[in-house]
């Protein structure tokens, strides 16, 4: 005899794929999110400081820290999928 399939869809299967869309987005956003903040940071610093070169910085550090935590995501979607 055949063996019969199970067309039935599993349980969660569309909000699994929401989650993974979702995470997709946030991976989009998170070096322009961490510029963004280490701009920010920066500008205040300059203004206390009194200086006009530490929102470079920041921006720097905002964009190594975004790509950092991407390459932290892919890896645990890697391990994942395993």
């Amino acid at each position: 005899m055949a063996e019969e399939q199970d067309n039935t869809p599993k349980k969660g299967g569309a909000n699994q794929d929401l989650v993974k869309a979702e995470s997709m987005v946030q991976l989009a956003l998170m070096i322009p999110a961490g510029c963004a903040i280490g701009w920010v940071a920066g500008s205040l610093m300059d203004k206390w400081l009194g200086t006009h070169w530490i929102y470079v910085v920041g921006i720097l550090m905002g964009a190594v820290a975004g790509f950092i935590q991407i390459c932290r995501t892919a890896a645990g979607y890697l391990r994942s999928n395993k």
